[in-house]
């Protein structure tokens, strides 16, 4: 059952196909001492994300993984490979994470920045539970423990011990937060889409300061955990940290919420699922705000939750904009992307609906 469990890649969507012949030119000079990544592999693709586009890289003796940035008008916070490699370097032996082997900052040999990092093998979950997981509620909630745990830890690493204490700009977060994402919204606004202006300048005016400043994962999901198959609530790495920064652990909470779609939802939000949040035993995303402040220390500081919940929804519906504006304007012809700007359009009702101003 354990082989089954393993998160497996697809073919390659053809606008997503790779030059392997320009990667292994570039892998003969930069690991010379690997002959046996010198020849052409075969190219495999992971179908979880709607951002940054990974593979699986196959020769007879080896795998690697290869992470990049999608083709087409983007911003770079969102698919930052240096910021990613450099994270993962950092956090060698204080957290779980794969290991990096090479990473090319030359735009030439692909078309843009990539890297590649050794394969952890292990299950992923994504939409819906495996069947043969045969998950109880008990176990579910296990399960959720240790997302939330895992996110605490992350949170407690003294950035100075990692070598990250540069990392970002640390103080002040918040408001670099709502002014950043206000204006990646309105730039990639497109005409089918609403203004979210209501809802910007709630943020504005109801920006907290910040409460810590910490090392912040910023895309905390189910499906950037690789659990153990034998052993679901054992993490064997954490990946996608493109986005990774210091910066306030609230706000990589409430960003975290944004995904968490629980069985009481309404239906829109039920269909925009990416992770099995709804199953019996699965906490509410009210209870996990108050184990995270209990076992945080922080519950003293923080009389209402709401900001960091409208934010993080705010902040999805400006990624899923972000993706929408490059299919409406013909930069992918990923057909999962078409329906991006009726989400975003959702999502703005849900952040107004928090306000106590819907329609």
């Amino acid at each position: 059952m354990a082989t089954a469990l393993i998160d497996q890649p697809a073919a390659v969507r053809h606008e997503d196909r790779l030059d392997t012949d320009a990667i292994v030119a570039w892998l003969r000079v930069v690991l010379p001492d690997r002959p046996a990544l010198h020849a052409n592999p075969t190219q495999q693709q992971y179908r979880g994300g709607a951002s940054n586009l990974t593979y699986l890289l196959s020769w007879p003796t080896a795998e690697l993984v290869l992470r990049t940035a999608p083709p087409g008008t983007k911003a770079r916070s969102a698919h930052d490979m240096g910021r990613e490699v450099r994270v993962i370097i950092g956090l060698q032996g204080h957290y779980p994470v794969p290991v990096v082997v090479a990473h090319c900052t030359d735009p030439q040999i692909i078309g843009r920045e990539f890297y590649l990092m050794e394969r952890l093998e292990g299950l992923i979950l994504r939409h819906d539970v495996p069947a043969e997981l045969n998950l109880s509620a008990a176990r579910a909630r296990a399960l959720c423990e240790t997302w939330l745990d895992h996110l605490l830890r992350l949170h407690q690493i003294q950035p100075e011990v990692a070598g990250l204490d540069t990392l970002g700009k640390g103080r002040g977060y918040v408001a670099r937060q709502v002014r950043g994402w206000s204006t990646r919204f309105r730039r990639a606004r497109t005409p089918d889409v609403g203004s979210f202006e209501t809802v910007m300048q709630w943020l504005h005016e109801n920006q907290p300061a910040d409460v810590a400043t910490c090392l912040i994962h910023n895309d905390w999901r189910f499906d950037n955990l690789v659990l153990d198959p034998m052993e679901p609530t054992r993490v064997l790495g954490v990946l996608d940290w493109e986005m990774s920064t210091r910066g306030d652990p609230l706000m990589d909470l409430g960003g975290a919420l944004a995904y968490w779609v629980q069985s009481d939802d309404p239906v829109p939000m039920q269909l925009m699922r990416r992770q099995p949040t709804h199953l019996p035993g699965m906490p509410s995303r009210d209870q996990l705000v108050a184990r995270y402040l209990e076992r945080s220390g922080l519950a003293d500081r923080v009389t209402s939750f709401r900001f960091y919940e409208v934010f993080g929804l705010f902040r999805l519906a400006v990624i899923v904009q972000q993706i929408y504006y490059r299919w409406h304007h013909g930069q992918t012809t990923n057909p999962m992307f078409e329906s991006f700007g009726m989400m975003a359009n959702f999502l703005e009702q849900r952040c107004l609906e928090r306000l106590g101003t819907a329609p």
